[in-house]
């Protein structure tokens, strides 16, 4: 099917064959799906694969893609829930640096088949698929306010090799999250076509040249992974109590997978989640300050960064001895100004 709707045939790499059986034969049993969450998740894998293919064609096309270097890159890690998105959306009002936004991990390349002279509304159609997804899911702003244009976390980018926990935080899927959660080399090609991913958006976009500013929670489990691809990487971690983490991740991933599911246990939910960011704990504690990359990793307390952003940015890049300009800092300030509170609405948690 993704073959026949973008025209294209040549994968290159088949490694994602056996991560996307495991996922769909887990979501196909244990999943729960509605006709809902057969439709999204059919769509979302064909998009997956008809991204593998335009790439592959690109590629094929013009070497230089694989040749763009993407210098140390900055990786936002931590808690879910703990402040992550609100210090990665404040760097990005740094003219110097950049982000994948949603609209291009949904499609980072227009549709081969459409007319050089046509407008390129891939913007406009990720701004209504949010809003169809709001619509099911009314309460996912409040817990996670995303537009077309906003900057994405790379679960996105790693779920289309079908080896990301974006799949794990939309569906109940024990065996697929035991399958990548069994090896940490498993990792390994999903932040290898995460380079690779990041080097088709510069190639496409070259002017801005900026930093990458990278944001994820899951990349705590991957520090081996980030550390061979990325030689350079410079790692982040904001820290947050994680009593407060595990009430706001739990809400966020039964708002999330509601929609798709006949039935959500939100006991159940309690208990996994609570058991991942425990697991995600201990890499955090283990990897301390250093993990084998050039700098070591800079911590940023959630108290600090929500009491004084700014300031708390700036300490970021004094600590990558990164200039901290007047344009940076003043931009970041109107950001803060405009969106009281993140831009979140408000959350009404309860354990039980």
């Amino acid at each position: 099917r993704a073959r026949r709707t973008v025209g294209l045939s040549d994968f290159g790499d088949m490694a994602f064959v056996e991560p996307l059986r495991i996922f769909l034969e887990s979501a196909s049993a244990e999943a729960s799906l509605g006709v809902v969450g057969e439709a999204a998740t059919r769509w979302d894998v064909v998009r997956f694969l008809g991204n593998l293919l335009t790439m592959r064609a690109a590629e094929q096309r013009d070497a230089g893609i694989l040749r763009q270097t993407i210098e140390r890159p900055i990786f936002i890690a931590g808690l879910p829930r703990s402040g992550t998105t609100f210090l990665h959306r404040m760097m990005i009002e740094d003219p110097n640096n950049r982000a994948p936004s949603v609209w291009q991990t949904v499609s980072p390349y227009r549709d081969p088949r459409a007319k050089k002279d046509q407008p390129d509304r891939r913007i406009a159609q990720v701004q209504r698929q949010l809003k169809l997804f709001e619509w099911m899911a009314p309460e996912f702003r409040a817990l996670h306010p995303l537009d077309a244009t906003s900057p994405q976390e790379c679960s996105e980018i790693l779920a289309h090799v079908f080896r990301s926990m974006r799949f794990d935080s939309n569906y109940n899927i024990p065996t697929y999250r035991a399958w990548l959660d069994a090896d940490e080399s498993r990792h390994f090609p999903a932040y290898a076509f995460h380079k690779r991913f990041l080097q088709h958006l510069q190639h496409q976009d070259p002017e801005p040249g900026g930093q990458w500013v990278l944001k994820c929670p899951e990349h705590v489990f991957a520090l081996s992974a980030i550390r061979r691809i990325y030689p350079d990487a410079r790692i982040v971690f904001v820290h947050r109590d994680p009593v407060k983490v595990l009430l706001s991740v739990a809400k966020l991933t039964e708002v999330l997978r509601r929609p798709f599911s006949r039935r959500v246990d939100r006991l159940q939910i309690g208990r996994d989640e609570s058991a991942r960011w425990l697991g995600g704990t201990q890499r955090m504690i283990e990897a301390g300050d250093d993990i084998g990359l050039p700098e070591p990793i800079c911590h940023v307390h959630y108290i600090d960064l929500v009491t004084d952003p700014v300031a708390t940015v700036e300490q970021v890049y004094k600590h990558f001895r990164m200039p901290f300009g007047e344009v940076a800092a003043n931009a970041m300030d109107r950001y803060v100004s405009a969106r009281p509170n993140g831009g979140y609405g408000p959350r009404d948690y309860r354990f039980e």
